[in-house]
């Protein structure tokens, strides 16, 4: 044997030993066996999706749910007093399964309501009154610094999918799903209502659209060639309640820049989705 071959025994017994640690002893440290995974010799063993979720069950223990929570803005919510149809019409619209319902208070939760709980109550108790408050289950709350791994496993044995996460003084930054969580080990779990999936601009008949309130004006100039002003506001739902002055009621209208707008989904917070009319051009002598 060469002293090259020896060299080369040697290097691969130095591998074997650090696998043979990292399986049955102990690591030194999370960032020694992150090392080791990175080690492209690991692709004779495992396939590339193995390995990322190996390093991504690893990472995960570092991950805090303020990183990967839906912040509060983009939370789609009910109201405790809002009309039966209006929930239904949002529960229907967003395509989500489980809401948080707001009290009176903007940092209020006070249930999650399950879409299948509200199938329950057509086969039911049809044509019965209708009482949110005796649909909904009980709230997790979580703080901003819960770490992922821990809060899989609370969030596991108290079996709610979704927490509240809240930031140091209780107000409510957002809300966190196990789905969150599990894609943050094994990659993106698509589904046909993830915003990602859905352009945020559906036509709906000639000149006249179904706009999401998240729509950034940019994008929006773009897909109808206008010249919104995007200066102040970045998104379609910011300039709405800009030009109407105040936070609008399903139904409100307002004409800016050759459009219609009409409210169809909004809640005590936020606009979350209009129509949009384009207007005909005036006419020129």
């Amino acid at each position: 044997m060469t002293e090259r071959d020896r060299n080369a025994a040697r290097g691969r017994s130095r591998w074997y030993d650090r696998i043979r640690e990292a399986l049955l002893g102990e690591p030194a440290s999370r960032e020694d066996l992150l090392a080791l995974l990175s080690d492209s010799r690991w692709q004779d063993v495992l396939d590339p999706d193995e390995l990322m979720m190996l390093r991504n069950v690893l990472e995960v223990a570092e991950t805090q749910a303020r990183d990967v929570m839906v912040p509060r803005s983009q939370m789609v919510v009910l109201d405790v007093d809002e009309p039966f149809e209006q929930l239904l019409r949002t529960i229907i619209d967003s395509g989500h399964s489980r809401f948080p319902v707001m009290g009176e208070d903007p940092d209020e939760v006070v249930g999650i309501l399950l879409a299948k709980d509200l199938l329950r109550y057509f086969a039911e108790t049809p044509g019965s009154s209708f009482d949110i408050r005796e649909r909904l289950r009980p709230v997790v709350f979580v703080p901003e610094s819960k770490r992922l791994n821990t809060l899989l496993k609370e969030i596991r044995a108290s079996r709610n999918h979704m927490a509240i996460v809240v930031d140091e003084y209780g107000g409510v930054a957002g809300l966190l799903t196990i789905e969150d969580i599990l894609e943050e080990i094994v990659g993106d779990i698509g589904d046909e209502h993830d915003p990602s999936e859905i352009d945020p601009i559906q036509p709906i008949s000639e000149n006249r659209y179904e706009v999401r309130a998240l729509t950034r004006i940019e994008d929006f100039n773009d897909y109808f060639g206008a010249a919104l002003d995007d200066d102040e506001y970045d998104t379609v739902g910011g300039l709405v309640i800009h030009e109407l002055g105040h936070l609008p009621r399903r139904g409100e209208t307002v004409e800016l820049g050759g459009f219609r707008f009409r409210v169809l989904q909004a809640d005590r917070r936020r606009v979350h989705v209009v129509e949009v009319n384009r207007l005909a051009a005036p006419a020129t002598d």
